[in-house]
């Protein structure tokens, strides 16, 4: 593509998104605190930061960053950063400045939005990078909101082409550094069309939005599929379990992580006539277990619909919207998407019902790793699919099934957590000689972050001290529930470390 076509074809996902609203005053967004945007208004107030973001130097391909609480505003930002032709790159609130400063220094963002509480100390290190910072709290106040305040609506979308960078999320890598994978236009327009009409969105429907939006599931799948069908959302700060039962009376579809099933399911007031107004009950990131599936259908009448995706690939897979949603299955490949399954060693595709590597190919599947060339190499086969790291196999039936993970990575509350990033923080520590982290199922997380840790001899290395060391450097997400001090780690022929042994032997660790 010359640059003339690249000027005429504008694929930028906000114009994706809002090109063609026939109705500005149709509700897209409402808050809990009475607020009401609607389409045109949310369309006025991307202008308005847009601007802002042009005139604090904020160029066409250049990285913002922002850490900041959920709130409409932050919403606006990414729509914002967008629509100027930048490239999003959400943080994950709970990060210390430890976890920032890498991060800020490999994306090299030209300007950081944080929460004013947190200006001085992501200032010192948004200033080595050379980027400015705006500040942005939960309620929607900050500098940047000031200066939006005041700026015109009027924003003449930057034309973008289906493969330049929208954004850039950053997923931990085994070797303990995190790899930023960058995300076109065409990868989240394509994935969010998609699931418009896989999971039969319609302008009819309200989401319960509340999920974080520093993440895939909550800001590429939740809200802009909601936005692409027209349909309107409930934004809620963070999940309460009360609330959403209530809102169920007026709302059709809710997002969650399992965490949210599960805590769900302890409330009395989750009856068939709660959700009786409901049409659709998804769940992502993370695996849901099988008797939280049974058990929902049995309170609810409702079959939860799971799908698979990952920061790199968005969705995959989903359940059918009509036909059997099986437990402990991530359903078909989604429409353009290709699903198979390889030998890990060979790469040799294995037939219906062998298990081996999940690989992906499709539309939604990323660019590569940012600055990371050899990386994004020895991920993707010559023929283009993206090898997961995800074993599993696919039945006689078609349907995809996750059956376990090739390099450890622990998902707990619906988060990512590699263990080589805990374990070389506890490996640092006074006294201790090694350490393994491991994932064990957990009621409400799905698996826990459990640290197994050889000490010295006399070495005073206890859960208490570990985790006291542990605190400040790792964010909240990551860090471990129990830490149990061994005398040595199980070890095959070869020397490796068997966490499979672990996990058997502290399978029942936070069994109730």
């Amino acid at each position: 593509m010359n640059a003339t076509q690249k000027t005429m074809t504008n694929a930028n996902l906000f114009s994706r998104l809002f090109d063609g609203i026939d109705d500005p005053a149709r509700l897209a967004i409402e808050t809990v605190d009475g607020q009401r945007i609607s389409y045109g208004e949310l369309i006025a107030r991307a202008g308005q930061m847009a601007n802002v973001l042009v005139e604090r130097g904020v160029k066409i391909g250049d990285r913002v960053a922002a850490q900041t609480e959920k709130s409409v505003a932050g919403l606006v930002l990414y729509l914002a950063v967008v629509r100027a032709g930048a490239v999003y790159l959400p943080l994950n609130t709970a990060y210390t400045l430890n976890e920032l400063e890498y991060f800020i220094a490999d994306a090299e963002p030209s300007l950081v939005v944080c929460d004013p509480s947190k200006a001085e100390g992501i200032g010192a290190i948004a200033s080595k990078a050379g980027a400015k910072v705006e500040t942005l709290a939960a309620d929607g106040t900050g500098s940047l909101t000031v200066a939006a305040a005041k700026a015109s609506a009027e924003f003449e979308t930057v034309a973008r082409a289906n493969d330049d960078l929208a954004a850039i999320l950053y997923t931990s890598g085994t070797t303990g550094r995190s790899k930023g994978a960058m995300l076109t236009h065409e990868n989240l327009a394509s994935n969010s069309l998609s699931l418009v009409g896989y999971w039969r969105f319609s302008s009819n429907d309200v989401l319960i939005h509340a999920l974080p939006i520093y993440h895939t599931h909550g800001l590429f799948v939740a809200s802009n599929v909601t936005l692409f069908a027209r349909a309107s959302m409930i934004f809620l700060p963070k999940f309460d379990p009360d609330l959403i039962i209530k809102l169920m009376a007026r709302a059709t579809v809710l997002m969650g992580v399992p965490t949210f099933y599960t805590r769900l399911l302890q409330s009395p007031a989750l009856t068939k006539e709660a959700t009786s107004h409901m049409r659709l009950f998804i769940s992502g990131s993370a695996p849901l277990l099988a008797d939280t599936h049974r058990e929902w259908f049995a309170r609810t009448g409702h079959a939860v619909l799971e799908r698979y995706g990952m920061t790199e690939t968005n969705m995959n897979t989903s359940n059918p919207y009509d036909g059997d949603r099986v437990p402990g299955a991530v359903g078909h490949p989604l429409p353009g998407v290709s699903v198979r399954v390889t030998d890990p060693e060979t790469g040799k595709e294995l037939g219906r019902e062998s298990v081996g590597m999940i690989e992906v190919k499709g539309p939604n599947v990323f660019k590569g790793y940012w600055r990371m060339p050899e990386k994004t190499k020895s991920e993707f086969r010559h023929d283009g699919f993206f090898i997961t790291g995800d074993i599993g196999k696919i039945d006689t039936r078609g349907y995809v099934h996750i059956l376990g993970r090739g390099k450890d990575l622990v998902i707990s509350g619906g988060f990512n957590v590699y263990p080589k990033e805990i374990e070389s923080e506890i490996d640092a520590m006074p006294g201790v000689i090694e350490s393994a982290v491991i994932g064990v199922p957990h009621a409400d997380f799905g698996e826990g972050v459990t640290a197994v840790v050889v000490s010295e001899k006399g070495a005073k290395v206890d859960e208490s001290s570990v985790l006291k060391a542990l605190e400040g450097r790792l964010a909240k997400f990551k860090m471990p529930k129990r830490v149990m001090v061994v005398e040595e780690l199980p070890r095959n022929a070869m020397g490796k470390v068997q966490k499979n042994v672990l996990r058997d032997t502290y399978a029942k660790l936070y069994s109730k």
